[in-house]
């Protein structure tokens, strides 16, 4: 981390038990978690910002998973992509499917409804300017609702805000998201060397 944070010895009211919770849930605290505590009034918003994202999300915890991994290319946020490369093993099966995916979505074997969700999020992620009213054609050809999209841009665009955000400030990829296999770590890893 480039700047001073809580560190758990120090944390006190609900730092402390933000801490707490997510130690109890990982078994550690995360750099994506202490870098909020640079400034220490934001950790609490944040954390209760992002809960009522995932917690009100209209889509599935794979989906969730599978936007912030594409979008996490983009940024490009090695922190954010070895986290969810990791969590993707047990959503896609194997280490070579998860690869697949980063390599080119469109050929890895994926639905259709999951190539336009994530054609949508990956251009969200490079640039939401270039966002038509037929990229939300296709989307809703494919089955999804307008709430549905609007999850798919919320996701993309908050993992852009807190990946930049991470990135900044030094926040890092925990050893327990460091997966032992040099292919599948060197796929991950798609932005600052870890």
């Amino acid at each position: 981390m480039f700047l001073k944070t809580v560190d758990e010895t120090e944390a006190t009211g609900r730092i402390a038990e933000l801490y707490t919770a997510q130690k109890a849930q990982s078994g550690f605290v995360m750099s994506a978690t202490r870098c909020w505590t640079a400034r220490p009034d934001l950790l609490p918003i944040y954390q209760e910002f992002a809960d009522k994202i995932r917690t009100g999300f209209s889509l599935s915890p794979r989906d969730w998973r599978l936007i912030t991994f594409v979008a996490a290319k983009q940024v490009p946020s090695t922190y954010c992509s070895h986290v969810y490369g990791k969590q993707l093993l047990a959503d896609l099966g194997s280490k070579e499917a998860v690869m697949a995916v980063r390599r080119n979505f469109a050929s890895a074997r994926l639905s259709e409804r999951d190539v336009e969700m994530l054609r949508y999020a990956e251009t969200i992620a490079s640039d939401a300017s270039r966002v038509t009213a037929k990229d939300i054609e296709r989307l809703r050809a494919v089955g999804f609702t307008d709430v549905q999209i609007c999850d798919i841009a919320l996701c993309a665009a908050f993992r852009c805000f807190v990946a930049r955000f991470f990135d900044a400030v030094g926040a890092g990829p925990e050893p327990a998201f460091i997966d032992a296999d040099a292919d599948f770590r060197k796929a991950m890893t798609v932005g600052r060397a870890i």
